[in-house]
This record gives structure tokens, C-alpha cells and sequence, in this order.
């Protein structure tokens, strides 16, 4: 572990102030919970030259119902979400989903926006820094190779956040926060497939909000995943199940996935299954529409193949689950 670099602290009390001071300084980063943050600090991984902190910021903080759509604030804690009345009855995936991450230290101050926009992972990217310099450096950090695939130019390195899979079914958006205004989006159009910037975020931009739409009635959302220990441990493949069941058809299902791809992975293809009965044919087929569609590498303890057939068997037991 490394000393921590210096730094300064910035308490701002609007999103545009925040916004300035990150547009002003490549160096400045939003502190929240900061459990990732910190660690990737002390790992030399990141040496800010400016904190901002969010936290008197008007609504960073709270969980409103609007009739119907849920909006959580990006400082929300995980325990909060776990706990919250609103959240248990407007998305209780969620509260499942918060539950699982890590222990329950780490979601006493981790927060919503801190996993949603969580650094991805990669076991050659996350060690010390006697460890990467031995090695040399990857295009993550400093480098220009990836360790993972030598011959290519693309980082692989996964998002591992537990939350996103679930907004991900439930058609969740966000409010980012910029120089210019707040803007709504779909959550899906935060990310990009590169692990190196997995995040599509403007200079001065960051996460201010999330917007959730309560799941209908007979819409059952479900998320489990994988890990090296039952506890603590970053998903090697998570899946989050969307199901509705109509006269015993498939009314709509949507599938989205964690722990395999730079970013979290809203399963495409899905609507081909509407109409059919949630038989082992059908299961068969989205089976075999997880494993071309999750793409792991070598960036964990376990083998990419490992992961993807997690990835596979999970989402036929949660389907079959959910059907039943």
C-alpha cells in the first residue's frame, strides 16, 4: 500500500459548482463513500489533486417516490438502499442486489453512484505498484499492452458493480450533472465497452441521480451472482432477471449481466422469446444467447469460460425460478 498522495477538499452545495471545479481540474474527482476511491489511492492507482465532495448538495442524499418512479439520489448509501421503505416496494431487486455487495462496513459509506460508476477490474490492473512495475505497465495504466490479450489494443478489464444489471431490466435512467445542465438518459448510455474508459462521461460531468421506474405487478425482478467467497468477493458473473408471464406465455423478459464485459451488459435478443411458453427449449435458447453475448477474459482468479457458463447457469435457474 501506498501513502496517500496530497490532496484538498472541496464542499460544494450545487451540482454546478461541482461541475466547475471539475472542469477546471483534470485532477479533481467526486468523493462519496469513497471505499473504491481510496483504495485504488492507496494502491497508486489514482492521485487526485482535488476531492469534491457532494455531500450538501440539495437531494444527493435522498429516496423519493414520484408516483410510480423512484428517484435515488447518487449519494445514497448501499445499507440505506437495503433498508429503505420506498426502495422495498418500488424495486426490492435493488435492496437484494445492495445487500450482496461486499460487507456491511463497506455499505454503511459505499454508495449508489460510487457502484454504478465503480472502476473496472482486472487482476493485472488492481496491485500494488511493485507488483504492476515488475510486470510492466498495461493500457489501463501507463502501458500499452493489454496482459490479458498482448496482440490487441483494447482493455478488458470488467465492471463488477451489482447494481447496474438491475436498473438495467427495469429501465432505470440517470440525471448527469455538467457544466452546462442536467441531463436524463438512459443508464445504459453511461458506459462504453472499453475498460479503460468504461465510463462515457464528459469533462465536468458526473453522476447525480437515478431514475427508476417501478417494476408492473406481475413483472418478477430477481438478481444473484458468483464469487470466489460467499462474502465481500466482486461478482465473477452476476445476472439480473426481468420476467413476466402472461396465460403462461413470456409476456417480457429482459436479462442483464455483471462481472463479464467492461460494462454492465443489457442481454440483446431477448424479445424473440415473447409469446412462448418458459420451457426448457426456451431456456435452452437463452442459455446459448448468454454465452455469445458475455465476453470475460483473463482478468479475474477463475477462467473466462468459468465465468461465462456461471453467467449461462444463472440466468436459467433465476428464469426458471421466476417462471415458477
Amino acid at each position: 500500500m501506498e501513502l496517500l498522495p496530497e490532496f484538498v477538499v472541496r464542499n460544494v452545495e450545487t451540482p454546478q459548482e461541482a461541475a466547475r471545479l471539475l472542469a477546471g481540474d483534470a485532477g479533481a474527482r467526486i468523493l462519496a463513500g469513497g471505499t473504491g476511491l481510496v483504495a485504488n489511492m492507496r494502491l497508486g492507482l489514482d492521485a487526485p489533486s482535488m476531492l469534491v465532495s457532494l455531500d450538501r448538495v440539495e437531494g444527493f442524499r435522498e429516496v423519493s417516490d414520484r408516483g410510480g418512479m423512484l428517484r435515488l439520489g447518487a449519494g445514497v448509501t448501499l445499507a440505506r438502499l437495503t433498508t429503505d421503505a420506498d426502495v422495498g416496494r418500488c424495486a426490492p431487486a435493488l435492496a437484494t442486489a445492495a445487500a450482496t455487495v461486499a460487507g456491511p462496513a463497506h455499505r454503511s459509506a459505499a454508495t449508489l453512484g460510487g457502484n454504478l460508476c465503480l472502476e473496472t477490474r482486472c487482476v493485472f490492473y488492481n496491485q500494488n505498484e511493485t507488483w504492476r512495475s515488475s510486470i510492466g505497465y498495461c493500457l489501463k495504466y501507463r502501458g500499452d499492452v493489454c496482459h490479458v490479450a498482448p496482440h490487441g489494443k483494447r482493455c478488458h478489464a470488467a465492471y463488477s458493480g451489482d447494481l447496474a444489471p438491475v436498473l438495467l431490466v427495469l429501465g432505470a435512467e440517470v440525471e448527469i450533472a455538467g457544466p452546462g445542465a442536467v441531463r436524463r438518459t438512459p443508464l445504459g448510455a453511461l458506459y462504453r465497452d472499453d475498460g479503460a474508459q468504461h465510463l462515457a462521461l464528459a469533462r465536468g460531468e458526473f453522476l447525480a441521480a437515478v431514475l427508476a421506474p417501478a417494476a408492473r405487478p406481475a413483472t418478477r425482478v430477481a438478481y444473484r451472482k458468483a464469487r470466489v467467497r460467499g462474502a465481500i468477493d466482486f461478482p465473477l458473473a452476476g445476472v439480473a432477471v426481468a420476467l413476466e408471464i402472461e396465460n403462461g406465455r413470456v409476456r417480457e423478459l429482459r436479462v442483464a449481466l455483471t462481472g463479464t464485459n467492461p460494462c454492465p451488459l443489457l442481454l440483446a435478443g431477448t424479445e424473440e422469446f415473447r409469446g412462448h411458453a418458459p420451457d426448457q427449449a426456451l431456456l435452452d435458447k437463452l442459455v446459448k444467447l448468454v454465452q455469445r453475448q458475455a465476453s470475460p477474459q483473463r482478468t479475474t482468479v477463475t477462467s473466462s469460460n468459468y465465468r461465462r457458463q456461471v453467467a449461462a447457469a444463472i440466468t436459467r435457474r433465476l428464469v426458471s425460478e421466476l417462471a415458477a
